[in-house]
């Protein structure tokens, strides 16, 4: 046996030098890093190091659940990521599957390349055109100005936060989302559609009987992948757009952490709300994976 992996491995040697970065990349940033999960389980000082920190046990994870704070950031952060992935998971999907009835090849693809430039601008740029649009002076207010409407400021407006984020979201990753799924829809027999047709089937019911059913796998996988991520929304989004008067339906965990851990140095604490949130992540996605095996697909 190990005769014929030895083989297989000089036979294949170039596979294994092509992966070999990966396996490096993953070695160096994701599982090393683990080692430091250990800190939430001290009273961590900078100068002492991990070795000679105190052990404290759980007693950071009972602070932080006793934090009357955490909980509100907690509530945003699940709310926020239960709008994304109500409204901002199908939007690729929708996307791809309207990209796919576009005949004119030339019209299809300044389409795709418009939706994907979005996604290649930093969070910076894109907080700055949200600010520009939406400020008092912005295209939206200059229209409401128009038909005798009121100035309003949205982002300084509690009840319209998390509705810019997940349509500021869905703006800039919509069309780089799309890029699997019409892999997906490029890999369908085109006899299936030709037989819905002899069968009198129009666009519409091509869409709902050929085209969904074998996107269905992938869907479902980059789903799976989505709920893994469920309470990881992202910093950059949300404190490029946050302002002192959204704290309290934008605080997030990401955000939280910024400031009680870089800021304020409460590096035990954070590095808890670190795993608390990975362990969610997990069981989420070990449950609705248990759930997708009913359906023979999932990731393992």
């Amino acid at each position: 046996m190990g005769n014929r992996y030895l083989v297989n491995m000089r036979k294949y040697w170039m596979l294994y030098v092509m992966i070999l970065p990966g396996i490096i990349y993953y070695l160096v940033f994701k599982y090393l890093p683990l080692a430091g999960s250990v800190i939430a389980f001290q009273d961590y000082q900078i100068f002492k190091g991990i070795l000679s920190s105190s052990w404290v046990g759980l007693d950071n994870f009972k602070f932080i659940f006793t934090y009357e704070d955490f909980y509100l950031v907690l509530r945003n952060t699940a709310t926020i990521a239960l709008y994304q992935l109500v409204f901002g998971f199908p939007a690729p999907i929708i996307l791809a599957l309207l990209f796919n009835e576009v005949r004119l090849m030339l019209a299809k693809r300044v389409m795709q390349s418009l939706f994907y430039l979005p996604h290649f601008l930093s969070w910076v740029v894109v907080g700055g055109i949200v600010f520009e649009l939406l400020s008092s002076q912005g295209v939206f207010n200059m229209l409401r100005g128009w038909f005798g409407q009121e100035t309003i400021l949205f982002m300084q407006e509690q009840r319209y936060f998390r509705a810019i984020v997940v349509i500021s979201g869905i703006w800039k990753d919509v069309g780089w989302g799309t890029i699997i799924y019409l892999a997906a829809i490029a890999g369908i027999n085109p006899s299936l559609y030709e037989a819905a047709v002899m069968d009198g089937a129009n666009r519409w019911k091509q869409t709902i009987h050929i085209t969904l059913p074998t996107m269905f796998p992938t869907i479902l996988v980059l789903f799976l992948l989505n709920i893994g991520n469920f309470l990881e929304l992202g910093f950059d989004q949300i404190y490029n757009l946050l302002t002192p008067m959204t704290y309290s339906v934008g605080d997030i965990i990401e955000t939280y952490v910024y400031r009680a851990g870089v800021l304020q140095g409460q590096y035990s604490v954070t590095t808890a709300i670190g795993l608390f949130q990975s362990v969610i992540g997990f069981m989420l996605l070990w449950i609705f994976n248990r759930m997708a095996r009913k359906t023979e697909q999932g990731l393992w």
